[in-house]
């Protein structure tokens, strides 16, 4: 199985950035958990990070093929981006959207995600462990119910 892992804009200035709200950890120790359990969970990721949202879209509308599934931060462009809703919608494969800050208890204007809806789960408010929750969730979210229709067939057999 293999996930794609997409990090939206400003992430690359995570430890630097408004520490307050999401503390010192950076991109690099949350990619380094990430690979971790990724490797405990024997699932293979690529990691990505980009501040442009028709970026995001291409590796979203491009994930389908390669991918049994996304964990996505889609950071500013969760309160905006119907772009980025439509992709995860048409791609045909489950997404997780993770947020290391509690957005629903933040300013008035980060309390909408306009990219949930077309999740099948989020994860907020856990720090860089929303991307661990996140990621363990969509493992067996895509074990259960992304099976291919030779698995299905060759477990009903068993």
């Amino acid at each position: 199985m293999k996930i794609l892992v997409v990090h939206g804009p400003n992430l690359q200035l995570l430890g630097k950035r408004e520490v307050s709200v999401y503390g010192t950890v950076t991109l690099n120790e949350i990619n380094e958990s990430i690979r971790a359990l990724a490797k405990e969970l024997k699932v293979q990721i690529e990691i990505a990070q980009s501040n442009h949202e028709g970026e995001i879209v291409d590796m979203i509308g491009n994930s389908r093929a390669t991918f049994r599934g996304i964990l996505i931060n889609p950071a500013a462009y969760t309160h905006t981006s119907v772009a980025i809703r439509d992709a995860i919608a048409a791609c045909g494969i489950p997404a997780v959207e993770v947020h290391l800050s509690h957005i629903y208890k933040r300013e008035d204007f980060r309390q909408h995600s306009m990219t949930a809806p077309s999740c099948v789960a989020q994860v907020t408010g856990f720090g860089k462990d929303s991307y661990l929750l996140g990621l363990r969730g969509l493992v067996s979210y895509c074990s259960h119910q992304c099976e291919t229709p030779k698995a299905k067939s060759a477990r009903k057999k068993k």
